[in-house]
């Protein structure tokens, strides 16, 4: 080839590779957060922080327990007096109707009945302190503690902050004479901790036969959060708009047995550890999609430019993108679908060859993936070495991805900015399980949010060792109830 061609070639390369650096140069540059102006601020009732904070406390102080968790009819049985006891105006006002005996659904009667209403839902049951580490407490679980500017105990987080929030709104408004213009309905179960099947399933299915088609149902889920993002210094709102799925599927292999001197070369327990290992080499394909680009997206714009360059240029960046996600265990559960063994089982002597193995994988999927498409996954990883597969008993797939636009994502994002306004509201995944997926078939879109404030030693706290609530942030958290209330069915 003659210089003079080469030159050319290079010359034609180099133009190429700048045209397209300024592509990305210029996508990036141009890349600028939704513009979304929350408006002024409406006036709400005063709320008593001291008073609030009790009503927490005592609730707190009652061990809601999931029933089959080792929890106590009597427990529930006690919390409803005292919720009764503690905000008189929703009980004497709202239609309250008992579901299971220990779940409730609230009817807040609107002045319009033809206009579509709006669902709020919290539970009131509690996961277990793990024994042993009672004593690792500051203060005692189920003492309901006010200390140090917050409410301590089990449930302070999860979730009784969303009940007592929701029914200290409620009662603010009706002091202060307000009737909403379309209905509320109000959902607390008892057993989102297990599951929810005689709690929020059942209060969907009440629901459905009252012929109640809502606008949107809001429910825990996401929350603010600070410092999880690198680059990123503001807190962020995320707001679930969807939920993983779930399945726990069983893989077994079976095996003669026999005595362990004379082992075969594919027993059972050889066969389902390379079946293991398989599966662990080979992940459901990553994928950023629907609410984990969403999500991308809405934050690109809050980042450094280096980040921007990249994260606005997917389409050239996208397996880096896809890779620098999955190195982190937080990040890797919103690109895919997740694969966790839980549970092994084999063998019950040290001289006799197990007959069979078994082992449960627990994967959360993503939306995209169904628990049919993980299950022929796992066959085709698996399929030469005789494993069967099936679905152990929790077995779902995502949920509906609501939508971030119209005028109730727009609520739920002013009531956020109202409370919190140095706040990034940004759609995202929830990657655990939350009462929200049973109400689908009765609310257009859901959102799932707790108005909490949360670094990652607070998100520790969850289901762990210390769980406890600033009483700053209880309050932030019934003015943002308030803010939702009024702005969704106000004049």
């Amino acid at each position: 080839m003659a210089d003079s061609t080469r030159r050319r070639l290079a010359v034609r390369l180099s133009l190429g590779i700048a045209a397209l650096a300024a592509v990305c140069v210029v996508r990036a540059a141009v890349v600028s957060p939704p513009a979304f102006d929350p408006g002024p601020a409406p006036s709400l009732p005063a709320v008593d922080r001291d008073r609030v904070a009790d009503d927490l406390a005592a609730a707190v102080a009652i061990p809601t327990i999931s029933i089959p968790s080792g929890g106590e009819p009597a427990a529930f049985v006690a919390l409803h007096a005292l919720l009764r006891e503690r905000f008189p105006r929703v009980h004497a006002t709202l239609e309250v109707t008992p579901i299971h005996d220990h779940a409730r659904l609230l009817r807040w009667r609107g002045r319009d009945p033809s206009a579509r209403p709006i669902i709020l839902t919290a539970h009131v049951d509690v996961v277990p302190v793990e024994p042993g580490t009672e004593s690792s407490w500051t203060q005692p679980p189920f003492s309901g503690s006010r200390a140090d500017g917050h409410v301590w105990g089990r449930g302070a987080m999860d979730d009784k902050l969303g009940v007592v929030g929701i029914l200290t709104a409620v009662e603010s408004l009706l002091a202060e004479g307000f009737t909403p213009s379309r209905d509320v309905w109000i959902g607390f179960g008892h057993d989102e901790e297990v599951g929810g099947a005689e709690g929020a399933i059942a209060i969907a299915a009440a629901l459905e036969q009252r012929g109640v088609s809502a606008e949107f149902l809001l429910d825990e889920g996401g929350a603010i959060v600070s410092g999880t993002i690198p680059g990123i210094a503001a807190p962020i709102a995320f707001v679930g708009i969807a939920e993983k799925g779930h399945a726990s599927l069983e893989l077994t292999t079976e095996g003669e047995g026999g005595h362990s001197s004379m082992p075969p070369p594919d027993g059972a327990i050889d066969r389902l550890a390379r079946a293991l290992v398989r599966i662990e080499e080979h992940p459901m394909p990553a994928s950023l999609r629907g609410p984990s680009e969403q999500m991308i997206d809405r934050l690109t714009s809050e980042q450094t430019f280096v980040a921007k360059l990249v994260l606005a240029n997917r389409w050239m960046f996208g397996p880096v993108v896809r890779w620098i996600l999955s190195r982190h265990p937080a990040t890797n559960a919103i690109v895919r679908t997740t694969t966790a063994p839980t549970i092994l089982e084999a063998g019950s002597a040290d001289n006799v060859l197990a007959a069979r193995a078994r082992a449960v994988v627990n994967f959360r999927l993503l939306p995209g993936d169904t628990v049919a498409s993980v299950e022929a996954h796992i066959v085709d990883v698996t399929e030469e070495l005789g494993v069967t597969v099936r679905c152990a008993k929790k077995c779902w797939d995502p949920s509906p991805v609501s939508r971030t636009e119209g005028a109730a994502w727009d609520a739920v994002g002013r009531a956020i900015l109202w409370t919190w306004p140095d706040a990034i509201v940004s759609p995202s995944l929830v990657v655990g399980a939350t009462d929200a997926r049973h109400y689908a078939a009765v609310a257009d879109d859901i959102y799932r949010f707790l108005p909490l404030r949360m670094t990652d030693v607070d998100r520790k706290r969850l289901h762990g060792t210390d769980e406890r609530i600033a009483i700053d942030d209880l309050h932030a958290a019934v003015r943002f109830y308030q803010a939702l209330l009024v702005t969704t069915t106000g004049p």
